[in-house]
């Protein structure tokens, strides 16, 4: 159960996230705007409490990435990431359509599932599985 719970949460999210690509790729100016001035500071108090959890400790260790047995030096790929996107900015390597359209149906499945898909898990807008991959008889296509 927690399984389907964090996979309708991530989808949510990212659902989210392409909601604003597209918007920021299709939007007229005006549009823009106002999206620019309700969203940015959302955006930017996430980031700001994403890498406040991956401040390295006294050690230099990043406790959010670190488990007992195993001890994360900062920077923390999550501080890495932020600095690429954040700061470098234009270094970042840019996604293409296609391969963004296939980040997004592998991030909708959810892992590991083999059972059949009922039909209120193939529709709305948070849909477990994407309807071109429901189950046919049992079959996955």
């Amino acid at each position: 159960m927690d399984q389907v719970l964090g996979q309708v949460l991530r989808n949510a999210v990212w659902e989210r996230l392409d909601m604003l690509s597209d918007l920021a790729n299709r939007a007229d100016a005006q549009s823009l705007v106002s999206v620019a001035r309700s969203e940015l500071p959302r955006l930017t108090e996430g980031w700001r409490a994403m890498l406040q959890a991956h401040e390295p400790d006294e050690r230099g260790d990043c406790p959010t990435c670190s488990t007992r047995w195993h001890k994360c030096k900062a920077p923390c790929s999550v501080w890495q990431v932020a600095h690429e996107h954040l700061v470098a900015g234009g270094l970042a390597p840019q996604q293409t359509a296609a391969t963004q359209d296939h980040r997004r149906e592998n991030r909708r499945r959810v892992p590991g599932q083999t059972r059949g898909v009922s039909p209120a898990e193939t529709t709305g807008r948070h849909a477990l599985v994407n309807p071109r991959r429901a189950a046919i008889g049992g079959v996955h296509v």
